[in-house]
């Protein structure tokens, strides 16, 4: 947010990218709001602000549910990446980078909700993706 009101606050954080590799984080950019449209169209109503499941929630293993279990914060670092690229600031980097530690300490307390409202189903689920990146080599 500082660097959007006065980038000149964020000097000290300056990496000094070429062009090029700026580009690259509006590739990403852009990819990953494309991925986020698609995340959210699939999971629905699915979704809550906190790890508890709520009784009308379903298991989504379809869209970007069907390789990784936690898409939300694989795009979610992805695209504070993309600004930190574009941005050329390591400290926008390394804030996603914070964020994504949060989550990922915070997924195991999910995925043991997650356990206890699907009990096997999840598990069989948990076997199939992975956590945060695709499995590439089987289940």
């Amino acid at each position: 947010l500082v660097y959007l009101i006065n980038p000149d606050w964020m000097a000290w954080s300056k990496i000094g990218f070429p062009a090029f590799v700026r580009w690259i984080g509006v590739g990403t950019g852009a990819l990953c709001v494309v991925l986020i449209y698609w995340l959210f169209s699939s999971i629905g109503n699915n979704i809550s602000p906190t790890s508890a499941t709520r009784k009308q929630h379903k298991l989504i293993t379809h869209g970007p549910y069907r390789w990784i279990r936690h898409p939300l914060y694989t795009i979610g670092a992805a695209t504070f990446l993309s600004f930190g690229l574009m941005a050329d600031n390591w400290f926008i980097m390394l804030s996603g980078l914070l964020v994504f530690v949060v989550m990922a300490i915070r997924t195991p307390k999910e995925e043991a909700n997650l356990i206890e409202k699907f009990g096997e189903e999840y598990r069989e689920y948990m076997k199939r993706t992975g956590r945060f990146l695709p499995r590439l080599f089987g289940s």
